[in-house]
């Protein structure tokens, strides 16, 4: 489930991005905006799809974390320290 959600909301900032593409594209043959103005509003999309993009990331490894310690599933440090422990 987690698959697909990520999934959707990839395919629907692609989307987004083609569709804002096209109408700055119409505007700037329209000429009711500069193609400089239309390259930093692109610039400015992309650097604030970046800044979403690390916080959902970061979100998303919380929530992870977080079922992980909620199930009390054994993760990799707890099987380094099993081993070190059985070396002994």
């Amino acid at each position: 489930m987690l698959k697909e959600l990520i999934y959707s909301g990839l395919g629907a900032a692609v989307i987004v991005k083609h569709k804002v593409e096209e109408e700055i594209k119409t505007l700037e043959k329209k000429g009711k905006i500069k193609k400089s103005d239309a390259k930093e509003f692109l610039k400015s999309l992309e650097k604030k799809g970046k800044a979403e993009d690390k916080r959902v990331k970061k979100q998303i490894k919380a929530l992870i974390k977080e079922a992980i310690e909620d199930l009390d599933l054994v993760t990799k440090k707890d099987l380094e320290k099993l081993k070190e422990e059985l070396k002994k």
